[in-house]
């Protein structure tokens, strides 16, 4: 187990990542404005079982890979680019609808799919290079050889990453989740709001495949 005063400053660390903005943060932002809160939870799941990709992959050297080969770091921050205009031109060709008070009670994140709102999540977190190079650099600043297995410890660390994520992500979540669901009664909310998405998605996009390792 990790000694305390590691956790102690780790943690508050992670919190202050998580807080500052982000493509991660304004992801779930989006989404949870769009679908709704738990559309958002899930996504914020997605982003976690990412985090969790990344630190295995730091764990077993793999990130390493990515730190020194261009090709590598490009192919997967190309697909992940592909991806978010993916969502971006979904966002545009999206129509509106005209939503009753039962409809509105209706789970707006079970008209997407449960499973492909973790889907996005993890997508959106696992082909940006950039994070696992992060990940890298940041997490073995908290480990130390003399206190037993690497790797472990490199999984501990990952998992107070986690839970930060969920902490400040799930309020994103919630508050964006709360305002989304109030504008979707409107029309011209819904289509002001998927315009803007799509605008966000290519912002992403171009972020992600112009970033340098």
């Amino acid at each position: 187990m990790l000694p305390l005063d590691v956790i102690a400053l780790f943690f508050p660390l992670c919190i202050l990542l998580a807080l500052t903005p982000g493509p991660d943060n304004i992801f779930v932002l989006t989404q949870s404005a769009l679908n709704g809160k738990l559309a958002g939870i899930l996504v914020v799941l997605g982003l976690c079982t990412g985090v969790l990709v990344h630190t295995t992959a730091v764990s077993l050297g793999v990130a390493a890979i990515f730190k020194a080969s261009p090709t590598a770091f490009n192919v997967l921050k190309i697909i992940g680019a592909l991806y978010l205009l993916y969502l971006a031109w979904g966002a545009f060709r999206a129509k509106t609808e005209n939503i009753t008070v039962d409809q509105h009670k209706q789970n707006r994140a079970q008209k997407v799919g449960y499973f492909k709102l973790y889907q996005r999540g993890i997508i959106m977190n696992v082909t940006n290079p950039k994070v696992s190079i992060f990940f890298l650099s940041f997490l073995p600043q908290f480990a130390d050889p003399t206190r037993g297995n690497m790797s472990l410890q490199m999984i501990q660390l990952g998992g107070f990453f986690i839970l930060s994520t969920i902490l400040v992500f799930g309020g994103i979540a919630f508050l964006a989740g709360a305002v989304g669901e109030y504008l979707q009664r409107s029309s011209k909310a819904q289509t002001i709001m998927n315009k803007t998405a799509g605008v966000v998605f290519i912002a992403l996009a171009i972020k992600l495949a112009t970033i340098q390792q």
